[in-house]
């Protein structure tokens, strides 16, 4: 059984698996989730808890005897494993696929992993845990829904803000999540239930926001210059590499060089993707849109001009690598008009 983070607590309200396994990049939700089902749990009493870290060199038999093991007081029990590499290994793989058969009545089992890749989903012992219990997948929050997850977090702590603040305090917080939480519980301490203004958010909100490469394929092939410019500033400032960005931004225009060709030759997006190795539904549909949006030749006219970006940030050539990473973004964020 598979279910979105948002889809848990409905889950959890009408019945209680005896297994849950929550896997994701999004540090806030996914601890919120484990939270969920701990608290579950607790209310049906399940109140002994053992927790297992499973680390390099990990004692994989120690699974099997806590499940085994009778409850001191008779209680049931909450059984975590936490993997941490996202990795069991042979043993590990074969422990798993083992507790999936003896699963006890009177057990739950929480186990929780790091985002895990296509490979990693497609192992047998991640396919068995999936098939005996229920798999939580934690996305990150897009850009776009940031501001409608803010106002529903809000919505909690009754207050509520217009569309220019809740606009100002995703553009605060975007990609730290933790932080917007705080940002979020904050404002419920400084200000009573209702009405934010946006002064009261320019007040109280800190500029937290911290940016990744991979953000930088949402802002360019999702046609918004402004915040294009917004994640490269917040790039440099933070002390990343130009090439690695150069590296990222190129990569993204290949994928659509070979969509682009494979279109050509009368295949369907989804079986490029699957020979290309591009996961994700946001970044396939990125991809897709800048595909059908910008023509090969510009997308090869930015590939000459990624040569010319690589030169500078190596110091070969002169000018400054930011502003034609900007540049090169814009080639593809630009929407043309109609």
């Amino acid at each position: 059984m598979q279910l979105r983070a948002d889809q848990l607590g409905a889950h959890l309200e009408a019945s209680l698996r005896a297994l849950y396994v929550i896997h994701g990049d999004e540090p806030l939700l996914a601890l919120e989730a484990a939270d969920a089902v701990r608290a579950s749990a607790r209310s049906r009493g399940h109140t002994e808890r053992v927790v297992l870290l499973a680390e390099r060199g990990f004692d994989w038999s120690q699974l099997r005897t806590s499940a085994a093991g009778m409850s001191l007081f008779g209680d049931k029990k909450l059984i975590e494993l936490r993997i941490p590499g996202g990795k069991p290994g042979a043993d590990g793989a074969a422990a798993l696929e083992a507790h999936c058969r003896e699963l006890a009545s009177d057990t739950v089992t929480l186990v929780t992993l790091p985002r895990l890749d296509r490979q990693a989903q497609n192992a047998a012992w991640f396919a068995r845990l999936g098939e005996t219990g229920v798999v939580v997948n934690v996305h990150p929050v897009e850009r776009a829904r940031l501001p409608q997850w803010i106002a529903g977090r809000l919505a909690r702590q009754q207050q509520r803000a217009g569309t220019e603040a809740l606009e100002f305090l995703a553009e605060a917080v975007e990609g730290n999540l933790l932080a917007a939480h705080q940002e979020i519980q904050k404002l419920g301490l400084l200000y009573p239930p209702g009405e934010l203004t946006l002064d009261q958010v320019r007040d109280a909100v800190l500029d937290v926001a911290r940016f990744n490469v991979y953000q930088l394929t949402e802002a360019t092939f999702g046609g918004d210059p402004v915040r294009l410019a917004r994640v490269l500033d917040g790039l440099r400032g933070e002390g990343e590499p130009p090439l690695r960005v150069l590296w990222v931004m190129s990569d993204d225009v290949r994928a659509v060089l070979r969509l682009q060709a494979g279109r050509a030759a009368g295949r369907a997006d989804a079986e490029i993707f699957r020979e290309q190795r591009i996961w994700g539904e946001p970044r396939q549909r990125l991809l897709a849109q800048c595909a059908r949006r910008v023509s090969d030749r510009v997308a090869r006219e930015a590939l000459g001009h990624a040569a010319r970006i690589d030169r500078i940030a190596k110091g070969v050539a002169g000018g400054n690598a930011w502003d034609e990473l900007l540049q090169f973004g814009l080639r593809f964020a630009h929407r043309p008009s109609h």
